[in-house]
């Protein structure tokens, strides 16, 4: 009587190469390794995803710190926060809030530029997309042994309806096992102080067993920055210096008067005073004058 439990050898070979097959098609879908991760070769990276790698960026698009206007207070807690952390001294997360247009993703990326003037590849800026914040467990475990600081940097992160990609954020940045890596900060910029839209907070609260709970948990994340800081519209004459300082600077000679006519008139066809309006003027103008803005 044959053994049911002994398969013949043309079955052995089929179960063998169909395990083959299972086999290099998990390791296709795997992610590649990403202890080989380096820091090396430039200041800025950005941080991809399948495969995971570090790009280098050779020319960072950012604005001079010292035409940052209207923003004094916190441009100069950032950029001391920011030293001491380059220094390997305690320093906080960062997350920046506020009026769109302010400056907070260019003040980020002003505040590493001072701190490498200072002291020459001190500090590496690694810019983290939204959509990849899932991944930041793998970023972080490969950037562990780097000996060189990084500002991890994620611009506009904010949470929607449904979204559970925050509960995997706030146990990276400070409640798992391994925590944040020593020689790791994390910058955030958003619209929200909390990070979720209200309305979202306000529906956690009607139907949830435990309201109080609910939102507890979701606004739990912002507490995981040590720093808030926020960001307002500027006042008029905030927003006619920062005209003033990018004449200045670029050399755009127009007459005064025409040039805050005019800077007034945009801000209001545009119904807000901020840096990014400032410099949407500013691009008009140079073009209108035949000046680059290089």
């Amino acid at each position: 009587m044959r053994d049911e439990n002994v398969t013949s050898p043309s079955d052995q070979a089929e179960l063998l190469s169909t395990l083959k097959r299972i086999a290099d098609a998990l390791e296709r879908r795997a992610p590649a390794p990403i202890d080989a991760l380096s820091l090396d070769g430039a200041d800025a990276f950005v941080w991809h995803t399948d495969p995971d790698r570090l790009t280098p960026v050779r020319k960072v698009n950012r604005v001079d710190f010292a035409l940052l206007k209207g923003i004094d207070r916190v441009r100069d807690i950032l950029l001391e926060n920011t030293r001491r952390f380059a220094r390997g001294y305690p320093a906080n997360n960062a997350l920046l809030w506020g009026a769109r247009g302010m400056g907070k993703s260019s003040l980020v990326k002003a505040v590493h530029a001072v701190v490498n003037e200072e002291v020459a590849g001190s500090l590496a800026l690694v810019e983290i997309n939204r959509d990849d914040i899932p991944s930041l467990p793998r970023l972080l475990h490969g950037l562990r042994e780097q000996p060189r600081p990084a500002v991890l940097f994620c611009d506009d992160l904010s949470f929607d309806h449904d979204d559970t990609t925050y509960k995997s954020l706030k146990a990276v940045l400070e409640g798992g096992l391994e925590g944040r890596p020593d020689n790791v900060i994390f910058y955030a910029t958003s619209n929200r102080r909390h990070l979720m839209p209200r309305d979202m907070m306000e529906n956690e609260r009607s139907t949830a067993i435990n309201p109080a709970e609910a939102v507890e948990e979701k606004v739990s994340l912002s507490d995981r920055f040590g720093l808030w800081l926020g960001f307002h519209t500027c006042s008029q004459d905030e927003y006619l210096a920062m005209i003033d300082g990018y004449c200045a600077r670029y050399g755009l000679d127009a007459a005064p008067e025409t040039v805050r006519a005019e800077a007034l008139e945009w801000a209001v066809t545009r119904g807000a005073r901020s840096g990014r309006v400032a410099w949407q003027y500013i691009q008009d103008l140079a073009g209108r004058l035949g000046r680059p803005l290089g």
